[in-house]
């Protein structure tokens, strides 16, 4: 009962401070914030490749990006439309048709329902029914779709269908929600200690393989220079083409009160306080049924980050950030403020006490765009650092993930881009001593996918030839190392051994699992969120016995339980997986 009134007085503070600052904002002009969610693959890209082109300037370090802000940027570049190419002009054109709501109009579509009218229109291509008024907006979709993918170790159907609501009211407020029902059946492919970069759900799982039910969703209020507002959403931090290694937004979407403020040009704040899935029980908490049988409740697992970004020149923007992964009976107003040093706050509050601190940690992401159509990039995630473990005598390594990458769009040859990544994650990185406060939710790692102790190479060769017509090849050489449990202190072989002797083991050091997979990936947008899809992929998967005497903290696998730790059995091995679909929605 006590852990509930402190919960019920919690959501009455994050409530009180959000009227109070919807309130104080309210002189503010039309702004509408409803994200675009990072699954429409292409309209990212396209706008990715018009900040490369130079028609605006692009904070891509924060995703997802909101409706409101993609249309504006489309309209900038439609001001310049001149200098776009055919293909891009179509591009153009179409997206905005997506976006039309956002600009106050009905988009183009076919065929119209005979009860059209000012208000209303109901369309079959793209499947929607609309409604504007003076102050009311609205869209809602349909969602179907299914996948196919076959390899000479059976057959995966996906299948999903639901639908998708989108609604602006007045000049400032926003509300949207969105349900996906998931059937796959065949192998699971997404499992938290899998390490691919497949979308993470939490499956029911059955004979015939699992089902997964996914709703996001949120409320927004937004005015000309910021948002705030409670959603239920996937995120990325960090530039990246191939899975970003701060908030990679695999893991499965969580609660969250949002802010984003950008009162200047050469200024942003993001900022959220998120509730995470800590799938650990929590011995204290449980309910009872019939006097007898306790159920234990999951431990609370809480969350705040913020990245501020600055950008002392057009086109370059350098973005810096800390979080902290928490895990009380109740959230600590403390976390709630945007520009806090989240570190210095817990030790205040538990150095005194000799309990073991909360799991923090550093970012650092860095983006330029100030040669025409070349993006570089770096990011970085630092669990924890010490400069004395730089030092060429220090074995120890500090737990850091960095990435480093460029991407050159439409030069020399126009509608071609080509992309190059290195990724390199140390021991340990992401992961604590209480799992609890591991970088994870749902057991999904929020980082890379590939965890701590690995490396990958991504390269991407990709032709845009017509409008909505994407071809990809594309190589990826992923490795993982050893696998490390982070023990703080332990005994072994007769001494005394700490988390000191994992981090001085070499970073990387024996590969016990590799992934190498050549891709041709080919995407067609039909209409407006409507595709067709055609993936091939030969893959070598394999594992390898760690060998030598296993050190401390070390999970020593041979190569099979390797295999079958990382990779699920449908795709160990020699392979060449083709995938065909189509969808309604994304």
């Amino acid at each position: 009962m006590n852990k509930l009134l402190k919960m019920h007085h919690s959501v009455k503070t994050v409530l009180f401070f959000g009227l109070v600052f919807i309130f104080t904002t309210s002189h503010s002009v039309k702004s509408q914030d409803i994200p675009q969610h990072i699954s429409y693959t292409r309209i990212y890209d396209f706008i990715d490749e018009l900040a490369n082109d130079g028609y605006f300037e692009l904070n891509s370090a924060i995703k997802p990006y909101s409706r409101k802000f993609i249309c504006d940027q489309l309209l900038k570049t439609q001001e310049q439309k001149d200098k776009l190419n055919n293909r891009q002009r179509k591009e153009l054109e179409f997206f905005l048709n997506e976006y039309a709501l956002e600009r106050d109009t009905f988009p183009n579509g076919w065929p119209h329902s005979p009860w059209a009218n000012k208000k209303v229109r109901a369309t079959l291509i793209q499947p929607a029914v609309y409604y504007r008024d003076n102050i009311f907006r609205a869209r809602i979709t349909p969602l179907l779709g299914m996948h196919v993918t076959h390899n000479e170790n059976g057959n995966i159907i996906k299948r999903w269908y639901g639908a998708e609501f989108q609604g602006m009211f007045g000049k400032n407020l926003s509300v949207w929600g969105s349900l996906r029902d998931i059937s796959m059946n065949g192998a699971l492919i997404s499992k938290p200690n899998y390490l691919n970069d497949q979308p993470g759900y939490q499956y029911k799982e059955a004979s015939y393989g699992g089902d997964y039910s996914d709703s996001r969703g949120g409320i927004k209020y937004g005015w000309n220079w910021g948002s705030f507002g409670l959603v239920k959403d996937n995120i990325v931090w960090g530039d990246n083409y191939h899975g970003a290694n701060i908030l990679s937004g695999r893991a499965p979407s969580f609660p969250m009160v949002t802010l984003n403020l950008k009162p200047a040009r050469w200024f942003e704040l993001n900022y959220f306080h998120g509730w995470l899935v800590s799938n650990q029980l929590d011995s204290t908490e449980y309910y009872i049924e019939n006097e007898i049988t306790k159920y234990y409740r999951p431990a609370n697992k809480f969350m705040a980050a913020n990245m501020f970004t600055i950008s002392p020149v057009r086109n370059l923007h350098i973005s810096a950030g800390n979080a902290i992964i928490y895990a009380e009976n109740n959230v600590q107003a403390a976390y709630f403020i945007p520009i806090a040093f989240y570190k210095s706050i817990d030790h205040t509050l538990t150095k005194g006490v000799r309990t073991e601190n909360q799991n923090s940690m550093m970012f650092l992401n860095i983006s330029s765009r100030n040669i025409k159509h070349l993006h570089l990039y770096a990011s970085v995630f630092v669990d924890e650092f010490s400069a004395k473990r730089l030092k060429s005598d220090n074995p120890q390594q500090n737990p850091i993930s960095y990435k480093l990458g460029g991407k050159l769009s439409n030069f020399p040859i126009q509608n071609i881009s080509l992309t190059g990544e290195f990724t390199r994650t140390n021991i340990i990185n992401y992961k604590h001593s209480i799992p609890t406060l591991t970088w994870a939710s749902n057991s999904y790692n929020l980082g890379h996918y590939l965890g701590d102790n690995s490396q990958e190479f991504y390269a991407e060769l990709r032709y845009k030839p017509i409008r909505g017509l994407d071809l990809k090849l594309s190589f990826m050489d992923a490795r993982h190392g050893k696998e490390y449990d982070y023990i703080r202190k332990g005994t072994w072989s007769g001494d005394n051994a700490s988390i000191l002797d994992i981090i001085s083991q070499p970073s990387l050091g024996k590969v016990i699992w590799s992934n190498q997979t050549f891709a041709f990936n080919a995407v067609y947008e039909v209409f407006n969120n409507a595709y067709a899809i055609l993936n091939v992929e030969h893959s070598n998967i394999q594992g390898f016995d760690s060998g030598e005497d296993a050190v401390f903290g070390e999970k020593k696998m041979t190569a099979q339980e390797a295999l079958d730790y990382f990779t699920p059995k449908y795709l160990q091995g020699k392979n060449t997986t083709i995938t065909v679909g189509f969808s309604f929605g994304f």
